[in-house]
């Protein structure tokens, strides 16, 4: 059909979009509502290239009553859209919990580019102190991993989780960037750059541009650093 067409056209824009850098910067725009009184909204970011530039959106689909019961923990469908409005990716992020009593029900988000054709995941592993995660593929074949440290706590510094290839050498970095005392006092709204090799495979980097929300909801969700978390389960 045209739609898919223009989608396929698209995904392979953003393909080479990312072909071509080492450097993703994710920025969550500021919501005066949540600012002022704390109801949660449907989040929104802009994805930039590393001289700041804009080059795509995202934003959280999502229903009121799950944005505000579930928290963090709660399912939604994010969309990233270039400067025309089409859909180039989709994340999908089932609820699930982060007790470390439910190891078999942790945290997860499928990519798929175009919408409705996944081309990997991100998954949690259990440890009952360090957050791990699973890159797999389509086919939920291991592909790289993700360490981030034991207190997962922005002060007056960046976060980091490591992405390790198989043999276990960090080949990128995934960070959640200061942003200032203010900001990270009365706003939910998280600056992260992610680091990736040059010539890393352009599904690996869109996987990890959805390991990067995950990251974002599980440990930085919550207003302030009052809702950042010292291990992976809460």
């Amino acid at each position: 059909s045209i739609k898919f067409f223009i989608q396929n056209e698209n995904v392979i824009k953003f393909c080479l979009f990312i072909l071509q850098i080492d450097q993703i910067l994710v920025h969550q725009k500021v919501e005066l509502l949540e600012a002022i009184i704390g109801f949660e909204t449907n989040n929104r970011y802009e994805i930039k290239n590393s001289l700041g530039q804009k080059i795509y959106s995202a934003k959280e689909q999502n229903d009121c009553c799950t944005r505000n019961c579930c928290g963090p923990q709660r399912s939604f469908d994010l969309k990233i859209t270039d400067h025309n409005e089409q859909e180039v990716i989709r994340l999908v992020k089932p609820f699930r919990c982060t007790s470390c009593w439910c190891p078999c029900c942790l945290q997860e988000m499928e990519v798929q580019a175009p919408p409705g054709n996944t081309i990997g995941f991100v998954v949690q592993n259990w440890h009952p102190f360090l957050p791990k995660f699973s890159v797999l593929g389509a086919s939920h074949e291991p592909l790289l991993t993700i360490e981030g440290p034991l207190c997962a706590i922005s002060c007056c510094g960046d976060v980091d989780f490591d992405v390790k290839g198989k043999d276990g050498s960090v080949i990128g970095r995934i960070s959640k960037q200061w942003s200032g005392l203010i900001k990270e006092s009365l706003t939910d709204a998280d600056n992260f750059g992610i680091n990736f090799p040059l010539d890393l495979d352009v599904r690996l980097k869109a996987i990890l541009l959805g390991a990067c929300f995950l990251i974002d909801f599980m440990f930085f969700e919550s207003t302030g650093d009052s809702g950042q978390q010292c291990s992976v389960f809460g």
